[in-house]
């Protein structure tokens, strides 16, 4: 036997007319904005929700018309001072409306400003201000990350998405950059969230950590809610090390975060931001080893100028020297010669003999002078930098850039610059031996 049936258009036009009739007014509303969703075509979609004691027990979707929504929302900032938006608790009034494609919904025409601040609002509204009476927000500014911070201790979820991304982003950074990360697991939603952080909080403080990290990676503002709470506050502000807050996305913003050392918007973001810190200390390093590696090649390359240049002057005032005097010895044989020649005629053979053994003499002086240019020219050569790098031996400059004469000046640490005749490298002191040093260890 065949059924009586209905046509799912035709239930849902009497679902239709049936709410049409039972709700022919528009009518006052007091719920919370759970979502606020404003659109390019003019039109706002948002959703409004009611909960008992933190669970959700009624939600329907709204939405206000663009002929409605830009007086609405002006009205509403203006009047209230702050924006319309999700999370606040608002008295609108409403026309039920029921679609057969789309089912229940609320059109909302007009909004009482009366009712601008909610339940959750208006506690952190409290909170902020009991907080700044207290001293609270300006404690954690007092704080300075140290300069290189490696221990991190995080609170979060083990399983939250945001910390899987937070760990891959900074332990598996291209720099090699390493860091020590501690996990101190705690509820990030819920009406004992707060206390699970708190808890969390106190037990990282115990040890010497660089930093403490509160990252969760986003979710909804009743989601989020847990982070305005204010004795999580008061534990964030009084933390003896710094507290760095990643809650949420860009839209959000929390107590939390008002009272932290500082904060960011995503997990990524957070690992971006030590990752950075070390990044500026890697390129201060390289500046600063290029720096030196300038100087003391640009300082060899003037010791080696100045050798050049002294033997130089040398060799040229020798050989100025030794011309003069050889100028001089012959013009005193001339001057011999001649007065032999004149006053003893027949003593010439005598003469010449004579002047043959002075020139003998005056050769054998020239050879000596020039044999102890040659040897003061080899000297010069010999004590060139260029020739002494050149049979093995190296210059090493210390932290100052002056050349190191004795281990006394060098500490375990401590980076030297290492010359060689045909470059120049930089390294790090592992450990320094001397006779003083084994004679301490001894006695």
């Amino acid at each position: 036997m065949a059924k009586d049936y209905l046509e799912l258009a035709e239930l849902l036009a009497r679902v239709k007319e049936s709410v049409e009739d039972a709700f022919p007014d528009r009518y006052w509303v007091k719920a919370e904005i759970g979502s606020w969703s404003p659109r390019a075509n003019g039109h706002c979609y948002l959703n409004l929700t009611q909960s008992d004691r933190g669970k959700p027990v009624a939600d329907i979707r709204a939405m206000i018309w663009k002929w409605h929504y830009p007086m609405l929302k002006a009205f509403f900032e203006q009047e209230t001072g702050q924006p319309l938006q999700a999370g606040i608790t608002v008295l609108v009034r409403v026309q039920v409306h029921f679609s057969e494609q789309f089912g229940m919904s609320l059109f909302i025409d007009e909004i009482d400003p009366a009712f601008t601040v909610g339940e959750q609002a208006l506690a952190k509204k409290k909170a902020i201000e009991k907080l700044t009476a207290g001293g609270y927000l300006e404690m954690q500014q007092e704080l300075a990350l140290p300069e290189l911070p490696y221990r991190l201790a995080v609170i979060t979820s083990r399983t939250a998405a945001g910390y899987g991304d937070f760990r891959r982003h900074l332990l598996e950074n291209e720099a090699g950059y390493a860091f020590r990360l501690d996990l101190y697991e705690a509820l990030m939603q819920g009406e004992q969230a707060p206390a699970s952080i708190v808890s969390a909080i106190l037990e990282a403080q115990e040890q010497p950590y660089d930093a403490l990290l509160i990252l969760r990676g986003g979710g909804s503002e009743m989601d989020l809610a847990c982070f305005d709470d204010y004795d999580l506050a008061v534990a964030i502000a009084t933390c003896p090390v710094p507290v760095i807050t990643a809650i949420g996305h860009d839209r959000d913003f929390h107590i939390a975060d008002l009272v932290a050392n500082r904060y960011v918007k995503t997990p990524t973001a957070l690992a971006d931001l030590f990752l950075d810190i070390y990044a500026d200390e890697d390129a201060l390093l390289d500046a600063l080893q290029t720096r030196v590696r300038h100087a003391v090649a640009d300082r060899l390359g003037g010791m080696v100028r100045n050798v050049d240049a002294l033997a130089q002057r040398l060799r040229l005032s020798l050989q100025g020297r030794f011309h003069e005097e050889e100028q001089r010895v012959q013009a005193r044989i001339a001057r011999i010669r001649l007065g032999l020649t004149q006053k003893y005629g027949s003593l010439v053979r005598l003469a010449d003999a004579a002047a043959h053994r002075v020139r003998f003499a005056a050769g054998a002086r020239i050879s000596q002078e020039f044999s102890a240019l040659a040897l003061k020219e080899a000297l010069i050569k010999a004590s060139d930098p260029r020739n002494i790098l050149g049979l093995g031996y190296v210059l090493v400059t210390g932290r100052d850039n002056k050349v190191l004469k004795s281990v006394d000046r060098v500490q375990v640490g401590d980076r030297i610059g290492v010359r060689f005749s045909d470059g120049a490298l930089t390294a790090k002191v592992d450990e320094v031996y001397s006779e003083r040093i084994d004679k301490e260890k001894t006695a």
